[in-house]
């Protein structure tokens, strides 16, 4: 849901909001909720697949063609009819078979139902070689069960921390892939040459200075202080609901030079004991290893010693 209702505008795929809070943010009692940084990358998720725990990546079954063509002709006709009718076995693409919808979705006779764009979200696990996933792949080692994590330092909240993280500790979360290769790099991470991938749990970067939620200061905030220098924002709600704003419903830029998120000291902390020869020489983990312990001015300042 987002916080302020949506103003369709002429331009097409652009939606800038009024200033209106939207019944849905209010709902779900917004003034209560947890504002959190909005990461810009790919969504994830962890849930056990082959007995352990696995990352999977986002996959959205899609409507073929045909159905396609009548779910677009119904948003465009001036007709007030409700509601669209799917036929879910017939109207969608095939999923691969180890896909599962998101738990969020609505079941109506067993079968997912779609959302507002017509597509059924859902995971599909992440093997190891799998070339469509590499960047995936490349945080997790399913040897050690673990996968590489950027969050706050237990210790200091003004210092970020990459570490390896078991994953059975992320089963059940989602998290966010940042990187090289995703999203066209806002946060400026690695190289071509040597491509640098995190896992962001969501809901890791809590805001602390958030101002109230009326428009003009939302927006002043974004513009005028660096903990702004972000995305978005998405409130938790105690409800289990989640509240976007993004910098483009205020009709602000993004992606920007400088983030919120390049603001901060890093440091390295793998906490690995057990595996430390036994990675692969040109895998990410074995790169983290051999600058363990450093602390870099910034996330775009990691440069492997390669």
């Amino acid at each position: 849901g987002f916080v302020f209702l949506p103003e369709a505008l002429l331009q097409p795929f652009k939606v800038l909001a009024t200033e209106t809070i939207s019944h849905k943010a209010l709902d779900a009692d917004i003034y209560s909720a947890i504002p959190t940084e909005k990461v810009d990358g790919t969504c994830c998720y962890v849930t056990t697949y082959k007995d352990q725990p696995y990352l999977w990546a986002r996959l959205d079954r899609k409507p073929n063609k045909q159905a396609e063509k009548r779910f677009k002709n119904f948003l465009h006709s001036k007709e007030n009819a409700k509601e669209f009718f799917w036929n879910v076995e017939e109207d969608f693409k095939p999923a691969p078979e180890c896909w599962i919808p998101a738990k969020e979705i609505e079941q109506i006779n067993g079968n997912p139902v779609p959302d507002e764009n017509g597509h059924i979200p859902g995971w599909v696990p992440v093997e190891k070689n799998n070339k469509q996933y590499c960047w995936h792949s490349s945080v997790v080692n399913y040897e050690f069960e673990i996968a590489l994590v950027l969050k706050h330092h237990p210790d200091d909240s003004g210092l970020l921390e990459i570490s390896a993280v078991p994953l059975s500790d992320l089963l059940e979360q989602t998290l966010e892939l940042v990187g090289t290769n995703i999203n066209g790099n806002p946060y400026g991470l690695g190289s071509k040459k040597h491509p640098l991938h995190l896992l962001i749990p969501h809901g890791a970067f809590q805001i602390r200075n958030l101002p109230s939620l009326k428009h003009n200061d939302l927006l002043s905030w974004f513009e005028g202080c660096k903990e702004g220098k972000i995305e978005g924002i998405v409130w938790h709600c105690s409800d289990g609901c989640l509240i976007k704003v993004h910098r483009h419903h205020l009709g602000l830029c993004w992606p920007i030079p400088d983030t919120y998120m390049n603001s901060r000291p890093v440091i390295i902390n793998m906490n690995l004991n057990k595996c430390d020869s036994a990675f692969d020489i040109k895998c990410l983990f074995n790169h983290f290893l051999k600058i363990d312990n450093q602390k870099f001015a910034r996330l775009k300042d990691i440069i492997f010693d390669v």
